[in-house]
């Protein structure tokens, strides 16, 4: 992947210097060339499974998070098992689709099949490549948000008492439904009754303020009952690691929950939003750089279209 600024943007579409940046605080993101969707997630989800330890024949379970999959049918979670090599049969494999919190559905999923017993580890990938059909001559301003990325984990069952996930919790206010939309590509349209409808629908549509509007209504009442179900309080949190939905939207968020500044993950001004990938690329960032530490108490949250809001609250 390449970086792409938002600098070369408006060189390239004729604005004047700085307009992208201003109107989205993204100053940059990476965008696919010759890499694939399929290719981001199996890069990822190898790293994963070095990172975790194991094989792929260890692996019970392959669960696609991608708020886009690869193509409509089939899923795209049995063509990463089969480049990663895992054996015929070993695992399932399927998607997860809860737009850009199909990773945090995706990790609930995991969690509870682990404790039912039945899987012993899971393996969650996001992979997303929204380059592909954003609407640059229509809503530039919305396109340059959108970066290119993929992250992954394997999940298993905690290695010591008190380790995992403390709640989760995920409210749907469909009032927005079609605030955020990619229509074309399921059985919304008719391609052969209306190609030119099929088309129009086949980039990104958002309306930002519609979406503004049901999180700030909603959005901090609903950190607040994951807080309670967890048993803390915002002082409680060791790390915030949001969805990256865009700078201004994480500033918002801070100032609306009441979260110090520098216990948020923020990194969407250099890699915008990566859809489902927001989350566990910033957590996965958090990681790297020593944030999370045993015992860390870290709150995973983020909004999707639909439009939903989702949060984890995790003991490291």
């Amino acid at each position: 992947m390449a970086e792409v600024t938002s600098a070369e943007m408006d060189a390239r579409l004729g604005l004047r210097p700085g307009t992208l940046a201003a109107a989205t605080g993204v100053v940059a993101r990476r965008v696919c060339g010759a890499e694939d969707q399929i290719d981001l997630a199996v890069a990822a989800a190898q790293a994963a499974l070095d990172r975790a330890g194991v094989g792929p024949a260890d692996i019970d379970l392959v669960l696609g998070a991608c708020g886009i999959p690869y193509q409509t049918l089939p899923a795209t979670a049995p063509l990463v098992m089969q480049r990663l090599g895992l054996p015929e049969g070993r695992a399932a494999a399927f998607d997860v689709n809860a737009t850009c919190l199909s990773f945090l559905a995706a990790l609930d999923l995991a969690a509870l099949r682990i404790a039912a017993g039945m899987a012993r580890n899971v393996l969650v990938f996001s992979s997303e490549v929204a380059s592909r059909a954003l609407p640059w001559d229509a809503q530039p301003e919305v396109a340059a948000l959108f970066g290119d990325g993929a992250a992954a984990a394997v999940v298993t069952r905690a290695a010591l008492p008190g380790q995992g996930i403390r709640a989760s919790l995920m409210e749907t206010y469909p009032a927005a439904y079609d605030a955020c939309r990619l229509g074309a590509g399921g059985t919304r349209i008719d391609f052969h009754r209306d190609p030119q409808g099929f088309a129009a629908e086949a980039r990104f549509q958002m309306d930002g303020k519609a979406l503004f509007r049901v999180t700030h209504r909603h959005f901090p009442d609903f950190v607040g009952r994951l807080l309670a179900a967890a048993g803390w309080t915002a002082a409680d949190v060791d790390l915030v690691v949001p969805h990256q939905a865009s700078p201004l939207a994480l500033e918002h968020m801070v100032r609306e929950t009441g979260f110090a500044p520098e216990r948020v993950v923020n990194m969407a001004a250099r890699l915008g939003n990566q859809i489902a990938a927001s989350i566990p690329t910033a957590l996965d960032s958090a990681a790297r750089d020593c944030r999370i530490w045993p015992g860390a108490r870290v709150l995973l949250l983020g909004t999707s279209a639909g439009v939903s809001f989702g949060g984890m609250a995790l003991v490291a």
